[in-house]
């Protein structure tokens, strides 16, 4: 699409380019021209011009630099569109153009202003609000057809990924919109739907809040089971995007039964393996905050007790046995989170999970795929995190063991 409209606004631009070049090289003719019309009574401007307006016309290109809600189309300023437009440009034509230009009157290049005029008014386009507007009222549409929607929908997914273009979805009206579409009868609508939500949500707690207040994630949940795997994938991952970084979303998952959809989708082998990276993932990031915030010490946090549980630790680092670098990856950093959290047992992790025989058969295939060219380098980065892993938990053993021997000496 960018290339097309860079196509497309080729030859606009170096028209533009063209006419401008004319009013910076007779930005002196211009003045020294007005200098002789104030001193000689008999020549007058074409038009119905006074001097200021000439002079207005002498510096245009600044006044265009200056403005920038005035020049659109891909370019910030009018110097970075002169850039370009003389990258693309041919040096011959450049030449005579420019000694076309020589032989241009007053009154000619007046007249030249006036198709800038009109040429940069070509070149306006809608502002992200105005386009938002046109995209959710395509929603509320009733008439409009489902490919329109979709349509609308991957608008808004575009123009939802700056923080500011999010916070104005609420305010007009998209984020019920979009929200609404979580139960069209089509999946690939309620697919573009959820992942809306999780773009216009990412690390952003007012909207998060929103979406949350709009009680979207009940739906969210239930579309996780979708028989239809990209439904499911977008769905979780609006998921993961309403409740990062957020204690109410935590609390509100696990109301919902977030502890019961997690170990489900740890432990069911038909899921999606796409899905459980997305899960590992999200364990990790909700094991990081539980870490890092005081909700590490609250004696009521479900979410804290659910990554701490030992049927759920061992979900976690039964994935490890998947051969999956990737899938592997995203497990040892989730061990690693988890390791840092104080109720989380390490006698667990040995007894109860196996880990210590986990790294070790991790530690073994690695080695094998370490001469392989094409990963090999990742295959070394993967054993660093396996050694950091291994150090963290053996660390945590020692102090658990040196506990239980301090205790019973005394």
């Amino acid at each position: 699409m960018a290339i097309a409209r860079e196509q497309t606004q080729a030859p606009l631009l170096l028209s533009i380019f063209f006419i401008l070049l004319f009013l910076l090289q007779f930005g002196h003719s211009l003045a020294a021209a007005e200098k002789e019309n104030s001193s000689n009574p008999s020549v007058s401007w074409s038009r119905g011009r006074d001097k200021n307006d000439l002079r207005k016309g002498s510096e245009s290109t600044e006044s265009l630099e200056e403005d920038g809600d005035e020049f659109t189309g891909g370019f910030s300023t009018l110097d970075s569109m002169l850039q370009w437009a003389i990258g693309h440009s041919d040096p011959a034509k450049l030449k005579e153009k420019a000694e076309y230009t020589e032989k241009l009157s007053p009154e000619e290049i007046l007249s030249k202003q006036s198709e800038i005029k009109e040429l940069m008014e070509k070149l306006k386009m809608p502002s992200d609000a105005e386009l938002m507007k046109i995209a959710i009222a395509d929603l509320n549409n009733s008439s409009s057809s489902t490919q329109e929607r979709l349509h609308a929908l991957n608008e808004l997914l575009v123009l939802v990924e700056p923080i500011d273009n999010a916070l104005d979805m609420d305010k007009l009206g998209g984020l019920e919109a979009v929200i609404k579409e979580l139960k069209d009868i089509e999946s690939e609508i309620r697919t573009a739907s959820a992942w809306v939500l999780g773009k216009a949500s990412q690390n952003n707690v007012v909207v998060q809040d929103q979406v949350l207040g709009y009680g979207a994630l009940t739906r969210l949940m239930k579309m996780v089971q979708s028989s239809y795997t990209e439904e499911a994938v977008k769905a979780f991952y609006a998921i993961s995007a309403l409740i990062r970084n957020n204690e109410r979303g935590q609390e509100l998952f696990y109301l919902e039964g977030g502890d019961v959809l997690l170990q489900d989708m740890l432990t069911n082998s038909s899921i999606d393996i796409r899905l459980q990276k997305k899960v590992v993932f999200l364990v990790a990031d909700l094991a990081d905050y539980q870490a890092t915030t005081s909700a590490n010490d609250k004696n009521n946090n479900h979410m804290l007790s659910l990554l701490s549980d030992r049927v759920f630790l061992k979900s976690v680092v039964d994935l490890s046995v998947k051969r999956d670098l990737d899938l592997q990856e995203k497990v040892l950093m989730a061990v690693r989170s988890l390791l840092h959290l104080a109720p989380t047992e390490a006698r667990d992790l040995k007894e109860f999970c196996g880990l210590d025989q986990v790294l070790e058969r991790m530690r073994v295939q690695l080695e094998d795929l370490a001469s392989d060219e094409d990963i090999g380098d990742f295959v070394r980065d993967l054993e660093t995190l396996r050694r950091e892993v291994q150090s963290l938990f053996h660390q945590k053993l020692d102090q658990v063991l040196f506990f239980w021997y301090y205790t019973c000496k005394n």
